[in-house]
């Protein structure tokens, strides 16, 4: 099987004020800033699409889609391989 590849998606501090409680959900914290873990990405058009996974109120794992305006991400960082974290030392 494969690696598994997910995405570290780095918003500007504006638009993570803009955006306010709605975001806050979708955001994990880290060493590196607040950002968003993301299994698949299209960065085609004016939104940028990103699909995370997560758990519903009964705890079955979902597949959701998060559309922000492109202009809001600063970056995105491509984490490849079984480790979960990542990091910059």
């Amino acid at each position: 099987m494969g690696e598994s590849q997910v995405y570290a998606v780095f918003l500007f501090p504006q638009a993570i004020e803009v955006l306010g409680e709605a975001i806050k959900p979708y955001l994990t914290d880290g060493p590196q800033g607040p950002h968003i873990i993301s299994v698949e990405i299209d960065t085609g058009g004016a939104f940028c699409e990103l699909t995370l996974l997560g758990k519903n109120s009964e705890g079955k794992n979902i597949e959701l889609e998060l559309m922000l305006p492109s202009s809001m991400i600063r970056l995105i960082v491509s984490l490849h391989g079984e480790g979960g974290g990542f990091g910059f030392a």
